[in-house]
C-alpha cells in the first residue's frame, strides 16, 4: 500500500463515519443542515450572496448516495451549503495585465496542497484586476480547489488573491470554523469521486457536477473529532511517505549496487573455489610475455606503454592462491585509439564498412542502431584502428568514459573513432574475464582517478597501466560463468 493509498483509505473511513465513533448525544446533522440552509437564505435575502442557476443542484435520489452513512449524519449536495466560483486567466497577449503586477494571480501549480498559498509565479495588474474580475479578490483564508487537471487538489488562501479559470473559490454559507476545517480535509476525496468528463488535457468537473457532489454531513461536534483525527495521522501517513520513498530509492539501487558487489566480489577471487590442478596466473603472465616478445620482434605489436612494476599502494586486497598481479598493457597486443577520418561525417556512406563511435559501446554488447558507415578507401586511410573479432573496445571520453564492450567471433571489419580505445588481447580467451574486469569497480575507480585533460578522457598509456587481478585461465571461464548467471538474477530486479 503506498502513502496515497493510505491516506485514501483514512479519508475514505472518516467520510463513512467508521473514523471515530459516533456520541448519540450530539445534535444531528439534520439541525446543523436547517441552520445552513436558513443561513443561505438570509444571504440571498439581504443580497450578500447571489447563486447562478448552473449551481442549482438537483434533488438527491437514491441511486445518488454511494455508501451508507451513520443515522445522525446526512446527505446534502455541495452547492447546498457553500457558494463558489471560478477565476480567469487574463489575455496572454495584453501586456498591461501582466506588466509589473501586483496583485496575487494562483495557479494549479502555485498551491500548496493541504496547506496556505501566499506565494505565486505571477501577479496582475490593477488593470486586469478591474476588467477581468470586476475588482474583487479572494479574501486571505478563503478555502480554493481545482477542479480540472489535477481534481481536488485543496488550500487555503494566506494573501487576498485571485485565481485562474482551473480553480474555484469556496465559501460555505455558515461561517463555522468546525465546517471549514471537515470540507477541507474531505473534498479532495469527493471531488475525485464526482461526474468527471474527459477533456483534452485530463479530466475535469464543470459548474453542474460541482454543484451535485454528494457530501456526507456529521453533526458538528462528530466533524471536530474527525478533523483531529485526520490531522493526528496524517504525520504517520507523511513518514510512512517518506519510507516509502527511501524504499523505493533503494529498490531502484539495489540491482545496480548488487551488480557492482558481484563483479568486485569476483575479481577479488569469492565467487569462485580454488583448484589446485590450475595453471597458476604467473606460468601464464610468463607466457604471454614471450608471445608478446615475439609478436614485437614479428612488428605485429609495439612495445607496451605499461611500467614493468606494480606499485605496493595500487594493491588495495590480498589476492587468493595462483592468482598474479598484472599491468593491462603485459597482456595486450594493441591498445590504441581510433580518430574521426577528415571531413568527419561529411565522409559517412549509406554503406559500406561500419564505423563505430562512443554511443555503439555499451557493457551489454555493440548496440549498432544508427552505426555510421565508411568506405573501403577511407578505412584503408585508417589502418590503425581497423577492429578485430575478439577485441574490446572501451569508450575512453566523456560521460561513457569506462564502457566496454566484446567484440563478437564472427564480426566482420569496422572501425573506430578517437573516443574509443582497441585492446587487443595476446591470449584472447582471456578476453570474457578482463570485460567484467573492466566493469567492476576496482577497475573503475583507476579509470576515474587517472583521467586527463580539461575535459574527462583517458590515454591508452594510462589505460595499459590499469592493474588487473589475473586468475588461473581455467578460474577465469569459472568466473565469468558464474557471475554471467548472477548478472542475469539482477537484471531479473530492475
Amino acid at each position: 500500500m503506498t502513502a496515497q493509498d493510505l491516506k485514501n483509505a483514512i479519508l475514505q473511513l472518516a467520510v463513512q463515519g467508521k473514523l471515530v465513533p459516533q456520541d448519540p448525544n450530539d445534535e444531528p446533522a439534520s439541525e446543523l443542515l436547517k441552520r445552513i440552509i436558513a443561513e443561505k437564505e438570509r444571504l440571498i435575502k439581504e443580497g450578500l450572496v447571489s447563486i447562478d442557476k448552473k449551481h442549482t443542484p438537483s434533488p438527491i435520489a437514491e441511486d445518488d448516495i454511494p455508501y451508507d452513512i451513520p443515522d445522525t449524519w446526512c446527505w446534502v449536495k455541495f452547492a447546498d451549503i457553500v457558494t463558489f466560483f471560478s477565476g480567469k486567466t487574463p489575455e496572454r497577449h495584453t501586456a498591461e495585465y501582466w506588466n509589473n503586477g501586483e496583485f496575487t494571480w494562483v495557479s494549479i501549480a502555485d498551491m500548496v496542497a493541504d496547506g496556505i498559498t501566499v506565494e505565486t509565479k505571477e501577479k496582475i495588474t490593477k488593470t486586469a484586476l478591474s476588467d477581468c474580475f470586476s475588482g474583487k479578490m479572494s479574501p486571505a483564508g478563503t478555502m480554493i480547489m481545482s477542479f480540472k487537471l489535477t481534481i481536488g487538489k485543496i488550500s487555503v488562501l494566506g494573501v487576498d488573491a485571485v485565481h485562474n479559470e482551473a480553480i474555484i473559490s469556496i465559501f460555505p454559507f455558515l461561517d463555522d470554523a468546525t465546517l471549514k476545517d471537515y470540507l477541507f480535509k474531505v473534498l479532495p476525496m469527493v471531488a475525485n469521486g464526482g461526474d468527471s468528463k474527459n477533456a483534452i488535457k485530463g479530466k475535469t468537473l464543470n459548474a453542474t457536477s460541482l454543484s451535485n457532489l454528494m457530501i456526507p454531513l456529521p453533526p458538528l461536534a462528530e466533524q471536530q473529532s474527525i478533523v483531529a483525527k485526520i490531522e493526528e495521522l496524517m504525520p504517520l501517513v507523511e513518514e510512512y511517505g517518506k519510507a516509502e520513498e527511501r524504499l523505493t530509492a533503494l529498490n531502484a539501487e539495489f540491482p545496480d549496487k548488487l551488480r557492482k558487489s558481484i563483479l568486485q566480489q569476483a575479481i577479488q577471487g569469492k565467487l569462485t573455489e580454488r583448484d589446485p590442478t590450475d595453471e597458476p596466473a604467473s606460468e601464464l603472465l610468463k607466457r604471454i610475455r614471450a608471445e608478446r616478445q615475439q609478436m614485437q620482434k614479428d612488428k605485429e605489436a609495439k612495445k607496451s606503454q605499461a611500467t614493468e612494476t606494480i606499485d605496493e599502494d595500487e594493491l588495495t586486497f590480498d589476492l587468493p592462491e595462483n592468482w598474479s598481479w598484472a599491468k593491462l598493457g603485459w597482456l595486450c597486443q594493441k591498445v590504441g585509439a581510433g580518430s574521426t577520418p577528415t571531413g568527419g561525417a561529411v565522409v559517412y556512406v549509406p554503406h559500406g564498412i561500419i564505423f563505430l563511435r562512443e554511443q555503439n559501446v555499451h557493457d551489454d554488447g555493440l548496440h549498432l542502431e544508427g552505426v555510421a558507415f565508411i568506405d573501403e578507401k577511407t578505412n584503408n586511410q585508417k589502418a590503425g584502428s581497423i577492429v578485430q573479432a575478439q577485441d574490446i573496445l572501451m569508450n575512453i571520453t566523456g560521460g561513457s568514459i569506462g564502457r566496454n564492450a566484446l567484440v563478437p567471433d564472427d564480426f566482420d571489419i569496422a572501425n573506430v573513432n578517437q573516443h574509443v580505445l582497441i585492446i587487443r588481447l595476446v591470449e584472447k580467451p582471456l578476453r570474457h574475464y578482463l570485460h567484467l574486469c573492466l566493469c567492476a569497480p576496482f577497475v573503475l575507480n583507476q579509470m576515474f582517478s587517472k583521467q586527463i585533460g580539461d575535459k574527462p578522457g583517458l590515454s591508452a598509456t594510462k589505460v595499459e597501466n590499469f592493474v588487473i587481478p589475473l586468475p588461473p585461465l581455467a578460474e577465469q571461464q569459472r568466473i565469468v560463468d558464474r557471475v554471467n548467471k548472477l548478472l542475469a538474477v539482477c537484471d531479473e530486479l530492475k
